[in-house]
């Protein structure tokens, strides 16, 4: 888990808006402190160095947020056992040509 941001106000596009220190990938799962999912990072906007982030919220009353301290939800690695894996094709052996 890592701290996301401060959610600084709720816009009327329906969006959380809050500030970071770093730039989230799109549609990374943010959380709150208790660990419930609240939203999807939906855009990053702003300076590089401090950037605005916009999270389209997945729950009931998104404004009781603001102010709130929110966090991206680590992602777990896919597991790609009970998958079948491509074999390359064997290379066939050129025919010699006769001269």
């Amino acid at each position: 888990m890592k701290r996301l941001g401060k959610v600084s106000h709720y816009a009327k596009q329906g969006f959380l808006i809050l500030r970071s220190t770093w730039v989230p990938a799109l549609n990374e799962q943010v959380v709150d402190k208790k660990l419930r999912p609240v939203g999807l990072v939906k855009d990053v906007f702003g300076p590089i160095d401090a950037p605005y982030v916009a999270v389209k919220p997945r729950i009931q009353d998104p404004s009781r947020y603001v102010g709130e301290v929110l966090y991206v939800a680590k992602r777990q690695k896919k597991d790609n056992r009970g998958q079948k894996t491509r074999k390359k094709p064997k290379k066939r052996p050129t025919p010699k040509r006769r001269g």
